[in-house]
């Protein structure tokens, strides 16, 4: 059952202080309860996102045998151990959630039994293939027709190992292929020309796999995987989700005498575009208190209001900040001069086809915006736009969210027509905001 629809409206504030700590990493939270479902042994997990997205995983690890109970702040999870997980006696439902879907595509492609997926109508209308083809290539059998879900993957009795490059920088392709590598008979390769988020690579040595990364000579890196593995349980503290930190980040820059300071936030170089592109705006933003853990690196980020002005985002910085360009949008709406956001072709196949929801909503808004091929163009004017539109999310929660903090500044409040899918990976998005100082209230 689809949940009610949430409209909000949110209007200019005043300064945005205070120290928070933002929500888990949900591409981390997703990982962990993954891998330690299949290992063999006890996990213990703390600072779990404890998203929609995140909880459709863990009950497909339930589905599949694993042990997994909350006690306090903590996960425990008890590994099936991956030869001996079971077939799931119903539908898996992966809610709005690609990265579940693509991981355990991989992940039961390896399996021999049948497993199938669905989802809600956003997941439903998301492109699978990219997974499915290498999957195919590794022995797996899918039933899907338009190569979308629903849809059913059954795993041979072991599959063939390959070497696969990627055909396009996707850090849910590469895990897919490596997660499924664990079920394979000797070494999986994956080949990126361009580096993506590198958590499944860092997941699976902390796990005890068998993992190689090399560089190439013309660059590329290969990450090798040698199955059938077997995993042993590890305790893991999950860093804050530098994709939800994003959001508050940016709010702050935009109101006068804001301060705030993020604890605990994941810093992992191939998820920084965010930070280094509003550095180059011209934002002051500071690290301290620099931690490393498990190969995932941590900071507190304090970040004060500031004058942007615009820049050229180039696109090989695309898979460093994927998530982050509809709300890196909203801070060039306010920028002085134009904000070019390269090579954002991505950007259609996600929730939504963001590209156009952004673009249409700063036009509501009143910004000046242009869609060059997959270049995104803001031209800011030093000042936010004038807000007042009520903004189409299309079920997406970074929609919803990056219009909302628009709407802080702009003098005229902006409104969305849903926000209930803020909960898919920001639980508490609006509570910690008002917390802060923004106005943001429910329509309904």
């Amino acid at each position: 059952m689809e949940n009610a629809i949430q409209p909000l409206i949110s209007g200019q504030t005043g300064p945005l202080r205070g120290t928070v700590t933002p929500p888990g990493d949900k591409s981390i939270s997703h990982r962990a309860i993954m891998l330690s479902g299949i290992a063999e042994g006890d996990t213990l997990v703390r600072g779990l996102l404890e998203g929609e997205d995140v909880l459709c995983t863990v009950s497909a690890l339930l589905a599949l045998g694993a042990q997994i109970k909350k006690e306090g702040d903590a996960w425990h999870i008890k590994g099936r151990g991956l030869a001996n997980l079971i077939e799931p006696r119903a539908v898996l439902d992966m809610g709005n959630s690609g990265t579940s879907t693509r991981l355990l595509m991989g992940l039961l492609g390896g399996r021999p039994f049948k497993s199938s997926f669905t989802g809600d109508a956003s997941l439903r209308k998301r492109p699978m293939n990219r997974v499915i083809n290498p999957l195919k290539q590794m022995g797996a059998h899918f039933d899907s027709p338009d190569g979308r879900l629903p849809l059913s993957v059954t795993g041979p009795e072991t599959l063939t190992p390959i070497v696969y490059c990627l055909p396009m920088a996707s850090a849910q392709v590469k895990s897919a292929v490596l997660l499924a590598g664990l079920s394979a008979a000797g070494t999986t390769t994956v080949i990126e020309s361009i580096p993506t988020r590198d958590h499944t690579e860092h997941m699976l040595k902390h796990f005890g796999a068998n993992l190689i990364i090399e560089r190439m000579p013309d660059g590329a890196e290969s990450i090798s995987v040698t199955g059938p593995a077997t995993l042993k349980g590890q305790n893991i503290t999950v860093p804050g989700d530098i994709s939800s930190a994003a959001f508050l980040i940016v709010a702050a820059l935009l109101r006068p005498a804001s301060l705030l300071t993020l604890q605990n936030v994941g810093v992992n170089p191939r998820r920084d575009g965010l930070i280094r592109t509003l550095k180059e705006m011209g934002a002051d933003i500071t690290l301290s208190n620099e931690q490393d853990g498990y190969g995932e690196p941590t900071a507190d980020i304090t970040v004060q209001m500031s004058s942007l002005k615009g820049v050229t985002v180039p696109a090989g910085r695309v898979p460093s900040m994927i998530d982050e360009y509809p709300i890196l949008a909203m801070a060039a709406a306010c920028a002085e001069g134009t904000t070019r956001m390269c090579g954002l072709g991505e950007l259609r196949v996600k929730e939504s086809d963001r590209l156009t929801l952004v673009a249409e909503g700063l036009k509501a808004c009143g910004a000046k915006v242009e869609i060059e091929d997959d270049d995104l163009l803001v031209h800011g004017t030093g000042r936010p736009p004038n807000g007042g539109a009520t903004v189409e999310t299309a079920m997406d929660h970074r929609i919803a969210m990056s219009f909302l903090v628009l709407g802080t500044a702009t003098p005229k409040p902006i409104k969305i027509d849903d926000g209930h899918m803020i909960a898919t990976s920001f639980p508490g998005f609006v509570d910690m905001m008002n917390g802060l100082g923004a106005r943001i209230e429910s329509l309904s």
